[in-house]
C-alpha cells in the first residue's frame, strides 16, 4: 500500500519535521539536511542529531533526504566536478550522522560531453563519493528526471548503467518520480503504461534497487521534458495512476512522498495526502 509522506521543512531545527509532518498525516517524511541552493552549511549541532533520533525512535517511520539542486556529478568542468563530490560527501555524511534511509539525488547533466562520457562521470564521481564515507545507513537513491536539456537519467537504462559502472552498487539505488517519468514519455495514464513503468524500471534497474517514489502529477502532457509537479488528480497523470500505486502491493513497502505544489493556503501536500489514502482500497 506504500508509506505515504511528503517533503516536510526543518525549519528551527530537523527535529522539528516529524511533528510538522504528524500535523498533516505523513506516514514517512522526506527532509533537506542543508540549504538545497548552497554549496555549504555550518555542520549539523550534535544536540539536533540526538533530538532527531530521539523524535523517530518514538514514532518509527521511513526518513529520506534530497541532495542539494546544485550537485552536477556528471559536468565536464573539474571545478564544479569536484565542488559536487564535496558536497555530496558532506550531505551522505549528515544523512548517516541522521540514520536516513537514503538520499535522493538528481544525477546532473553532461552539458554537451554526451551521454556515455556523462555516465561514466556519474558513476566514477559516486565511487569517489563513496570511498571517503563508510557505509551507514543511508543509500544514495539516483532520481529519473524529465529529460530537460543535458540531464542524465530521463531513460531508465541510464540509471542503470551508472550504477552497473559502480564499484559499491549495494550502496546505490532509485528514485523513481512519476511527473518526471510521464515529462520523459511514459503513459501513466492506462493501466498499460502503469505496468510498463515498472517492468522497465525492472529490466533497466532492477526492481530490488528502487527505495523511494516521489508521488506528482503533471502539468505537461507525457514527453513534453517539462518538470512541472501538480497537485494530485488535478494534472495530466489522473487519479487512475495514483489509485494503481497506493494499492500495489509490490510497492507496499516503499517510502512515497509528494513534492506538490503547497498552494497560497501551504495545505497542498494535507490535501493531496488526504486524496491517496482515500484511494486506498
Amino acid at each position: 500500500m506504500g508509506i505515504l509522506g511528503a517533503h516536510v521543512s526543518t525549519s528551527g531545527g530537523v527535529a522539528k519535521a516529524f511533528a510538522r509532518g504528524n500535523d498533516i498525516g505523513c506516514e514517512g517524511l522526506q527532509i533537506f539536511v542543508k540549504s538545497p541552493n548552497q554549496w555549504r552549511a555550518k555542520p549539523l549541532a550534535e544536540s539536533d542529531i540526538v533530538a532527531f533520533r530521539e523524535a523517530r525512535a518514538a514514532a518509527p517511520q521511513p526518513v529520506v533526504a534530497h541532495a542539494a539542486y546544485l550537485i552536477n556529478l556528471a559536468s565536464p568542468k573539474e571545478d564544479v566536478l569536484a565542488t559536487s563530490i564535496g558536497a555530496l560527501i558532506d550531505e551522505l555524511a549528515r544523512c548517516d550522522s541522521l540514520g536516513l534511509d537514503g538520499l535522493v539525488l538528481h544525477p546532473g547533466g553532461h552539458l554537451g560531453s554526451g551521454v556515455d562520457v556523462g555516465i561514466e562521470t556519474v558513476a566514477r564521481s559516486l565511487d569517489k563519493v563513496l570511498a571517503q564515507v563508510p557505509p551507514g545507513s543511508t543509500k544514495i537513491l539516483l532520481e529519473n528526471t524529465a529529460g530537460q536539456g543535458t540531464s542524465l537519467g530521463s531513460a531508465f537504462w541510464e540509471l542503470g548503467k551508472m550504477i552497473e559502472l559502480t564499484d559499491q552498487k549495494q550502496r546505490l539505488g532509485v528514485c523513481i518520480d512519476s511527473c518526471h517519468a510521464f515529462a520523459a514519455g511514459y503513459d501513466l495514464t492506462t493501466a498499460e503504461g502503469y505496468e510498463a513503468l515498472w517492468a522497465d524500471t525492472d529490466a533497466q534497474i532492477g526492481s530490488a534497487r528502487l527505495g523511494c517514489i516521489h508521488v506528482n502529477d503533471s502539468k505537461h502532457a507525457a514527453g513534453s521534458h517539462k518538470d512541472r509537479h501538480e497537485n494530485i488528480g488535478e494534472g495530466l497523470i489522473g487519479e487512475g495512476f495514483f489509485a494503481r500505486l497506493v494499492n500495489d502491493a509490490r510497492l507496499a513497502s516503499l517510502p512515497m512522498m509528494l513534492e506538490t505544489p503547497l498552494g497560497d493556503d501551504e495545505l497542498g501536500h494535507q490535501r493531496d495526502l488526504a486524496r491517496l489514502k482515500s484511494l486506498r482500497s
